[in-house]
């Protein structure tokens, strides 16, 4: 399953994604004539049970980190990049 980060929650190591671990909220009528109605919203899940897709294999894939050089203003410098740990491509 897969889908968009939408908030982390760094202090309870916790992260909310779109369309996963979806909870039903019942709300009950507020005023008179008012409809009660059924709330869904994704609940956190776990840091540890997610992981990146790599955008080149298009599998989930753990993340290394390396040092490429990049020119900029004609000078080398090396910038740390992210990269995927089954097919060795620089994600970012």
């Amino acid at each position: 399953k897969t889908g968009k980060v939408l908030q982390i929650f760094s202090s309870v190591n916790r992260a909310s994604i779109e369309g996963l671990n979806l909870l039903i909220k019942h709300m009950r009528p507020r005023k008179r004539g008012e409809k009660g109605q059924r709330i869904e919203f994704p609940a956190p899940l776990d840091l540890s049970n997610i992981m990146l897709v790599c955008p080149a294999c298009d599998k989930p894939a753990r993340v290394g980190y390396k040092y490429v050089e990049v020119l900029k203003n004609d000078v080398k410098v090396k910038k740390k990049s992210r990269v995927c740990k089954k097919c060795k491509q620089v994600i970012d």
